[in-house]
């Protein structure tokens, strides 16, 4: 078990995350202060009874597993409940379960009587390589993802692996999303990738490089915490285009569409001469370990327009793409609208043609 701690501005103190085998029965219990837990239909069903053992008789919100359930309403209910708790500014609002439930209990804490305490307790993947580190909280709404949020630093984040256990073939895709991404920024993540693709599921493997992202995302978060920088910003690749795709499709998992924006956005780095050859090649081939298939979108080009939303363009008319440039290095492309959209749809019909 190792922590790793990032500095932060933020008046709340440093965020420690305790990565490792053992973490929640080590730290779980000695969490402080009166406590809210927000979970997930999913989760609890699964850990209901962990919760009540670890925690007691503390109020425990639960909302209805799934992306559909990060808006407006769902925040509204849980400030709601919080309130009707007798939560104050010292309780502790704990967040067990996966990116959804981070996402909105953090946002929750940061809105709570202008900010309570939060810890993160992540039981998926994804939300252990990614979105429960670093403080980014957000809801969907008006149709764009993570439109409305805050940077709210949880004081703790507990990464244990013993929840991986239970996660089914679909949500280690998804974390491997996210992995993968790390790998296209990260020299040592991109080699430990390449030499375990043949087993990219194997739990000591995951155990691993969780830390191995975790850290890399710390110190990128520690020298741009609030994203004005750009250092910050190289964390969004795969997301400008998946990010379109997943609201736009809905079917699949957002780790999923992570690894089919970077797809995508290959073919761009590709195309604009940023990134090619046995690297270009060895990243698809990791990309398509893990989704077998591509999709080859017939409307990949309506999909892609939501693209003009993200938060990253400085307007509307030009969509921001990170793109992988070399091992251990990424690159930003500005590209008009209607370029980055005829790309979209380029790549889409070469995907149809090669079958």
């Amino acid at each position: 078990m190792q922590d790793i701690e990032i500095l932060t501005s933020s008046a709340g103190g440093n965020s420690v995350i305790h990565c490792g085998a053992g973490a929640f029965d080590e730290y779980a219990p000695q969490i402080a202060g009166k406590k809210f837990i927000v979970t997930d239909s999913n989760v609890y069903r699964l850990y209901g009874k962990l919760i009540a053992q670890t925690f007691g008789d503390c109020p425990v919100f639960v909302l209805p597993a799934g992306e559909k359930s990060k808006n407006y309403n769902s925040l509204k209910n849980i400030l709601k409940a919080m309130t009707e708790s007798g939560v104050t500014r010292s309780s502790t609002v704990i967040a067990f379960g996966g990116g959804v439930v981070g996402d909105i209990a953090g946002l929750a804490a940061s809105l709570y009587m202008r900010g309570t305490g939060i810890v993160q307790i992540p039981t998926t993947l994804l939300a252990q390589v990614d979105s429960s580190v670093g403080g980014k909280t957000a809801i969907d709404f008006c149709g764009v993802k993570n439109a409305v949020g805050a940077f709210y630093q949880p004081s703790q984040v507990i990464v244990d692996p013993l929840f991986l256990r239970t996660l089914p073939a679909r949500e280690l895709r998804c974390g491997l999303g996210e992995i993968i991404k790390y790998g296209a920024l990260d020299c040592g993540i991109y080699a430990a990738l390449s030499q375990n693709q043949h087993d990219l599921s194997d739990y000591a493997f995951l155990e691993n490089v969780t830390f191995d992202c975790i850290s890399h995302k710390a110190k990128v978060v520690a020298e741009d915490e609030r994203d004005v920088s750009g250092a910050r910003k190289t964390l969004n690749l795969g997301h400008t285009t998946g990010h379109a795709f997943e609201l736009y499709y809905k079917r699949k998992s957002h780790g999923e569409f992570v690894l089919i924006g970077m797809y995508y956005e290959l073919y761009i780095a590709v195309r604009c001469g940023i990134c090619g050859g046995h690297y270009a090649e060895s990243l698809r081939a990791l990309i398509k370990k893990v989704l077998k298939k591509i999709p080859s979108y017939s409307d990949a080009q309506s999909a892609a327009a939501g693209a003009k939303y993200d938060k990253k363009n400085e307007e509307q008319s030009t969509v921001s793409v990170i793109v992988p440039k070399r091992e251990g290095e990424s690159a930003e492309i500005k590209l008009p609208i209607a370029e980055y959209m005829q790309m979209i749809g380029d790549c889409a019909k070469e995907l149809k043609q090669n079958g």
